[in-house]
């Protein structure tokens, strides 16, 4: 990387935009969750027109973005771009909570070919088992999803069922209820289980 001229005051907005982008976060929200900072606390960094070097430092470290993008927005946002790798927000599921656990790198030549990549996909991992979730889908349909039930979120096994009901199955015994009772998180695209 060579030099290149860096403004330590004017509009954050955008530095802060990229640092975004770089995490594939959807949200300024995610963000402030990502960091630990209260979102009003992230509101003022946007209307600051400070650099946000410290924000900036830690992006850098975590998802290996370009300096000089994240910083001025000039060249590529990875310099490893070339690579076919999706880079993702990685969660835990400990005793039924999501948590956040930074990021997540996959190959994209692992995912089938001929099928559309997610389109706002998520890592998580469920003990030793690791899953990428798309949280944008349509229907809910036969497969695996994340899902919370009664307050608790896991990776279960649901097949639909005729009026609006699904059979919920894949830890301790398999139940029917409504699809209404159910908060689908997201859809299961690619696992990599422990066996």
């Amino acid at each position: 990387m060579g030099k290149f001229h860096l403004e330590m005051f004017g509009e954050s907005a955008p530095v802060l935009d990229r640092i975004i982008e770089a995490y594939g976060f959807s949200s300024k929200l995610m963000l402030a969750q990502h960091f630990e900072m209260a979102s009003s606390s992230l509101a003022g960094r946007y209307k600051r027109d400070n650099f946000p070097a410290d924000l900036v430092v830690r992006c850098v470290a975590e998802t290996g973005a370009n300096l000089e993008w994240l910083a001025t927005g000039q060249g590529k946002m990875f310099d490893d771009e070339e690579l076919d790798v999706l880079r993702l927000p990685k969660f835990k599921i400990i005793d039924g909570e999501q948590f956040n656990a930074g990021m997540a790198m996959f190959d994209k030549v692992l995912f089938k070919q001929g099928v559309p990549f997610p389109k706002e996909p998520i890592m998580v991992q469920d003990g030793q088992d690791y899953y990428i979730v798309d949280r944008q889908f349509g229907e809910v349909y036969d497969g695996k999803w994340l899902v919370k039930i009664d307050g608790k979120v896991s990776i279960r096994e649901l097949t639909r069922m005729p009026m609006q009901r699904v059979r919920v199955s894949g830890v301790g015994m398999a139940f029917d209820c409504e699809l209404k009772d159910l908060e689908i998180i997201g859809r299961v695209v690619k696992g990599i289980e422990d066996y």
